[in-house]
Formats: C-alpha cells, structure tokens, sequence
C-alpha cells in the first residue's frame, strides 16, 4: 500500500521583509463609480435546515460576482431573471450598463430546494454552470473578448441530483478527444450518523468527453466522488487532469459511486454503531482483572482460558475471543478465572513485575477497555502536579516565564483544528502528497495565471504568503510567489469581513465587510521624499499605504473581486466599481 509523502512548504526568505514597518494610512480619494442594475442579484438566503457552519462557509458566504480571469476587467453575475449579466470595462469614465449574455432556459424561482446559480470560466472559449436546482451546463461561448464572435451556446445540459455548486472547472483536449472535467459540492444529509449534525460534504469530479473524429454530443465518462465531514478552503483540479488539491480543516477521502458507494456507508456505520467493548479491564499495582461478557446460560464447560508467561488464549466453545502478547509478564501459575452469575468471564492476572503501569492488556489489542478508579486517577494526577498549576503563568519573574496568554491578542488565536493541503491522484484515488498546514490560516485564492491552478494565500506568523501550485513539479509542488507584509495579523483584526483577494499581479490586497467598508493595503512604493527612522537610525525610502473605501449603501455586500486596476463590489442592487491602480 502506497503511503501519502508528507511534505512542507517552502517559503522563499528573500521574498520577506522583517524590517516592515506597518501600512500608513493614506487619505488620497480612490475614484468610485456605480452602476444600478436593470434586476436584482439572484441571491439564495440559508434555509432553516441549512443551520450548520458548512451550509454558512459554503452557500451563505458565496461571492455571487465572479471574475473571467481570460479577459482583463471583466465580470459576471446572475439576477433574478436567470440571466447572466456581463460588465466588461474599457474605460471608467464611459461604462456602459450590463449586458446579458446568456439565459438559463429554467425558471429558478420555481425550485423550493434551490441553491445559488454559479458559474466557472473554464476557458477562453469554454464556461460550465450550474442553475442551482442540480441541472449542469456546459456552454460553448466563442471568444468571450471579441463580441462579434461570442455567441453562448448549450452543448451539455444534464441533471445531475441534488442541488450542487461549482468550484472549479478545466478544458483538456488529449488525442482528439475534448473533455471538461469539473468540481462540484454539496452538503448532504447522513440519516444514520449519530454524531454531529448529521451532514457532510460532498465533493463530486465530474469529467464530460466528445470525441472530435465521431462527432458525437458530450457525455459523462467519469464520476468520482470524495467526502468530508468540512468544506474545503480550496478545491482545485490541476491543469493537466491528473489530480486534485484541496485545502480543508478535516480530510476527505473518495469513496466509489453506486453499489460502492453503499458498501463505504455500511462499513462507516458499522463503526459508527459499534457495541459495547469486548472486555474491560482494570489493574492494581500486583495485579489485572479482566471481565468479559458471555451469552446467556454459558456454562464451565463452554469456556477455555489458557494463560502463560507472557500469553493469554480466551475461547468460548470454537470461537476464539481473545488470543494475543500480553504487554508485561504474569504469574500464570497463579492466574485464575471464574464464571459469576451475571453471565460474566472474570479472569485475575498476577503480575510479575510489580508497580508497573500496563497501558494495553494486549499489545495491539483495540477491543478492551481500560477503567481506572478514583484512587488511581488521583494519584496519576499527583505525579503530573509539577507539570501543570491551576494559576496562568503563576511566577512570571523566574528566569524563562512561560508564555503569558495575556500578551496574546484575538488575532494570534487560530482555530483548535489543523488544517491540511492534500494532493489526490485521479486515476488511482489515492492521496499522493500531504502538507500539514498547522497553523497556517487559509486566507483566500487568486488566480494569477488562468493556464495554472489558483493561487492560494496563507498566513505564515503575520505575513500573508501566496503559494502557486504546479502539478508538474513533483518535488517542488507548491511555489512561494508573493509576500503581502502583516496582512496575516492585520486582516485577523477585521472581525466583520466576508469576502477577501488580491490583484493577479500582487500590486494589493484588499477586503471587505459585510456591508458598506473595503479596506485596500498596497504594496510598499518608492517615496518622492525620504523619510527617517529615528529608532533604526536609518532612511525609509518607501512605504506601504492602506486606503479604505466606504460605498454609499446599505445594502450588504454579496460580491466582490479585484483586478489589476480595480476592485468590483457587488450589492443586491448596485455594481460598484473602484478604481485602484492607475495603468502602466
């Protein structure tokens, strides 16, 4: 059995700046335009069985504005119409209104189970979407930037089930043969989990094939399907379609469709519903009891116990209950065992090594339980008293003071769950590389280069790191490209934002709250005059400016990407457009 190869980001230290000295907050206007649109966003609120955490990460933060990463300064969403609506800017001060370029053929409204509508730019030439009731297109568009050849038209239009979102989507054309291969989620009930909420998250890779020499339609070749217990961060399908990455606090692992998909559940439930422990066990300095429950009118005769030095053989007629190496020696001359009246096996061991603690009746045994009594408790509690002490920090002035959780600030805090980056092969679904993020925060993804996977940006102490994925790179998977200085620690401070990213050149970063404020962080420039630090006794030449933006509405912020040059916000009502950098 092949083994995941654990490994480790690399950051690249002349990409960081430990001399940084803050973002200085600069009051020059940013240029702020808004457009009102013909029909309001089609915006899909939470439902009250929609209550968990996953449902809020998943549907009720989405960002309903979505960026053609193919063509500079381009956007899209869908209103409550079903159309999807672009705006493409050339120049701000002459923007036209959205257009509509596209349809959905269903009435949204008419779906009582919906989900948002979402959409993915698969291509220059190529856009998969979803209409949020569990229908998936797939639309041939022509050039999207020329608008003489754009033309969307359906080539692939199925129901797929359940409601779904799409998260990420590729074009491949490998021996004639064109496929789509595309990543949806869901969040579904498990009626038979006990535990928890009951829902998971489903991550379903989705491959639709033509193949050019025949000419046939498009149809689905391949379904494969993962499952998580989180919604992951981020789920990207590399370029090649070979393998998937994603970034999430709890793992998931493929399970098979159909008739396998069944049997995973059944053996999933048959630990989930496990009975009670085969024996329990409890020991004292000399000696272990062992009690193991018998069927009823279990006689003397039905029962088998063969002890030796260090080995214990337990049969019940010709079934075999316990067999195994016992973790230290015992007297098995002195052993004994007894039937008692409530259907009972009560086996005593005499241990030969007196005052040793066993952690295991049988080494690699899982089917016992340990109890411990009061007694022992309290005196493994004594002996780890010089380890612990019920005051925080009680002697700060010792010579090395352990860490003062006072000095800690609510943006040091993260989350008590590691969060992990796993690589997944695509023919053997099997996890090929895994990167323990520890506490390494998941901030948000970029796409910097459209042919590439997105970029995704994590913090590292109080730095926000990009990584680039490159799948080819077996050894060097994951690229350090960028560095946004304390952003880690300064966007921690924003306890009301929701939606988070950066231009694809890295020139700035930028956040929103909920509703009205964007807070933009540049990238350190060249200043006209030099500056002077005094505590440093050295010369500052460039600074990092942070700007924010405050849009005059109160309605609350559903989308919002940045390019380049701009930043675009979107509300119920209103397209915002701010203009940020001006072009080279």
């Amino acid at each position: 059995m092949e083994v995941a190869a654990n490994c480790s980001l690399r950051v690249k230290r002349p990409l960081l700046d430990p001399r940084f000295e803050g973002y200085k907050l600069s009051l020059e206007p940013l240029p702020c335009y808004q457009l009102e649109l013909d029909a309001a966003v089609a915006e899909v609120k939470l439902r009250d069985d929609q209550y968990t955490l996953e449902h809020m990460h998943a549907f009720g933060m989405y960002n309903y504005l979505h960026c053609d990463s193919w063509y500079q300064d381009s956007v899209y969403y869908i209103d409550n119409l079903g159309r999807i609506m672009n705006l493409t800017v050339m120049l701000d001060t002459a923007l036209g209104k959205p257009r509509e370029v596209f349809r959905l053929p269903t009435d949204l409204m008419a779906c009582d189970n919906r989900l948002c509508a979402s959409i993915h730019f698969t291509s220059s030439t190529w856009v998969t979407l979803s209409d949020g009731t569990g229908r998936l297109y797939v639309i041939g568009t022509g050039e999207r930037g020329n608008i003489a050849s754009e033309k969307w038209e359906i080539v692939f239009n199925e129901e797929l089930g359940d409601p779904f979102i799409i998260i990420h989507s590729i074009s491949l054309l490998k021996a004639e043969e064109h496929s789509i291969a595309i990543l949806i989620l869901r969040i579904e009930k498990e009626e038979l989990d006990m535990k928890g909420s009951g829902f998971y998250v489903s991550l379903e890779w989705v491959t639709i094939s033509k193949k050019n020499k025949d000419g046939k339609k498009y149809e689905i070749t391949k379904r494969d399907i993962l499952r998580g217990k989180s919604v992951p961060n981020y789920a990207a399908i590399e370029p090649n379609g070979n393998g998937l990455m994603i970034v999430s606090y709890k793992s998931f692992k493929f399970v098979q469709v159909d008739q396998d998909l069944e049997e995973n559940m059944n053996e999933d439930m048959s630990e989930k519903i496990q009975v009670e422990p085969l024996y329990y066990w409890q020991q004292t300095e000399d000696d272990l009891t062992v009690i193991v429950r018998l069927p009823e009118n279990s006689v003397k005769e039905d029962v088998h116990v063969q002890f030796l030095p260090d080995h214990i053989n337990i049969m019940l007629r010709d079934c075999q209950l316990l067999e195994g190496k016992l973790y230290s020696s015992i007297d098995h001359e002195s052993s004994t065992w007894i039937i008692k009246e409530n259907n009972s096996l009560e086996i005593f061991l005499i241990k030969k090594n007196e005052g040793l603690t066993w952690p295991e009746l049988v080494v690699g045994d899982k089917q016992g339980e340990l109890i411990r009594d009061s007694a022992q408790c309290a005196a493994i509690a004594e002996r780890l008293m010089h380890l612990t002490s019920e005051e925080l920090n009680p002697n700060p002035d010792k010579e090395k003071p352990p860490c003062n959780a006072q000095e800690l600030e609510e943006c040091d805090i993260f989350f008590e769950e590691s969060s992990s980056l796993c690589r997944f092969d695509g023919s053997t679904l099997k996890t090929t590389h895994v990167v323990n993020l520890g506490s390494n925060q998941y901030l948000f993804s970029v796409v910097v280069d459209p042919k590439e996977m997105p970029c995704f940006c994590l913090r590292h102490d109080v730095d926000a790191l990009l990584w680039q994925p490159h799948s080819s790179k077996q050894d060097d998977m994951w690229e350090h490209i960028a560095t946004f200085n304390a952003l880690g620690y300064v966007q921690a401070s924003k306890r009301d934002k929701k939606f988070f990213a950066c231009a694809p050149n890295y020139s700035y970063a930028a956040l929103c709250e909920c509703l009205r404020r964007v807070f933009i962080y540049r990238q350190p420039t060249p200043m006209s005059t030099v500056l002077y630090n005094r505590k440093e006794g050295r010369h500052v030449g460039q600074v990092a400016k942070q700007q924010v933006a405050s849009l005059e509405t109160n309605d609350p912020i559903l989308g919002f990407q940045a390019t380049n040059e701009r930043l675009f916000v979107l509300t119920t009502k209103n397209l915002f457009l701010i203009k940020v950098n001006t072009e080279n």
